[in-house]
């Protein structure tokens, strides 16, 4: 039977007979469109399969009627069945995207792979755990659609280890100090950015947790949201010292990077003045001595002195190289890449 027979047997008045019998069969039984998500929910996770189901349903209740949306969830190598269950989650809901990862590469990769697929104007991070509230979604919306381009979550009452807790306040307050950014959490996996603001950012290794700060440093706006802190409820933690000494590590490449990538002779050349300096006086002082008739060829500073001399201009060469290779990659600067907020013509 056909569609206009359908309508027929169905008694459907007649300007809709006139309207089907215009229009072809195939074209009134294809879907429509889909619809490009406004935000883009991006879930990294390792052998969380177990939260997935109630994490899906939570920031379903969060965002259904208010804001079209995807769940973009990457499994970065996990060993039990998390890609089974987000299998059956995107039979359930075609806004529900998966990625695999071909092993276990890191947050930061998992990351860019969700960046890369997300179609969102917003993109919104969280943690796979349950530990970040979905009922937070929309203070995030809210603002980042408002005033800020980059939101970070604030865990006024964490509820981790207190081990956990003691490192946590040492790192963000060793943070805040290096890079100038205000922000009590850095590290919350709760974090929103509007979409310019992650294709403006390079992401490789461990940076992901800095993304504030490079956002800050090349004039986007940032704050930071209050979020509800859980308790973890399936799993357990992959906290540990090697994380910690990893993001100290990566804090130095941060302030590097923040501070001196448009002006390495700044840093390498008051490094390389400094030491050429204490070289020099040490030398003239052993001159000084020299010519007063006291030996001064089995005397240690002598060495020392040298040593510096010599450190202050390899690190003043470095600084030249590198101010070498800054003016060569601005030569090939894109004008589309230019920072600029807003624009009258």
């Amino acid at each position: 039977m056909t569609l206009q027979e359908a309508l027929e047997v169905e008694g459907a008045p007649a300007g809709l007979h006139r309207a089907v019998s215009g229009t072809s069969e195939a074209a009134l039984l294809a879907p429509s469109a889909p619809v490009k998500p406004k935000i883009s929910i991006i879930v990294p996770g390792l052998n969380e399969a177990d939260s997935l189901p109630e994490l899906t349903t939570r920031i379903r209740e969060a965002l259904e009627g208010n804001r079209t949306f995807e769940i973009i969830f990457v499994d970065d190598g996990s060993t039990d069945n998390t890609w089974e269950v987000i299998g059956k989650l995107r039979d359930e809901d075609p806004r529900v995207k998966g990625i695999k990862l071909r092993k276990n590469f890191g947050k930061a990769m998992a990351l860019l792979a969700g960046f890369a697929r997300a179609q969102g104007d917003i993109f919104i991070t969280l943690d796979a755990d349950l530990q970040d509230d979905p009922a937070d979604l929309m203070k995030f919306i809210e603002r980042l659609e408002t005033d800020i381009d980059v939101a970070v979550g604030w865990k006024v009452q964490r509820l981790d280890p207190t081990n956990r807790l003691i490192f946590t306040r040492i790192f963000n307050g060793t943070v805040r100090k290096a890079t100038g950014v205000k922000l009590h959490d850095m590290n919350c996996g709760f974090k929103g950015y509007r979409r310019e603001v992650i294709r403006t950012i390079p992401l490789y290794g461990d940076l992901f947790r800095f993304i504030p700060a490079f956002a800050f440093s090349e004039g986007f706006r940032v704050d930071e949201i209050p979020v509800k802190h859980h308790a973890r409820k399936y799993g357990k933690s992959r906290y540990g010292l090697e994380r910690i000494l990893r993001g100290s590590f990566d804090l130095l490449s941060v302030v590097f990077l923040t501070r001196y990538k448009r002006k390495p002779m700044h840093l390498f050349g008051l490094i390389g003045l400094i030491l050429g300096a204490i070289g020099i006086i040490t030398e003239l002082y052993l001159t000084v001595l020299w010519l007063k008739g006291e030996r001064i060829g089995n005397r240690p500073l002598l060495l020392l002195g040298a040593l510096e001399i010599m450190a202050g201009i390899q690190f003043f060469s470095t600084g030249f190289i590198g101010e070498f290779m800054t003016y060569q990659n601005h030569k090939k600067f894109n004008f589309e890449d230019l920072p600029i907020r807003e624009e009258l013509r």
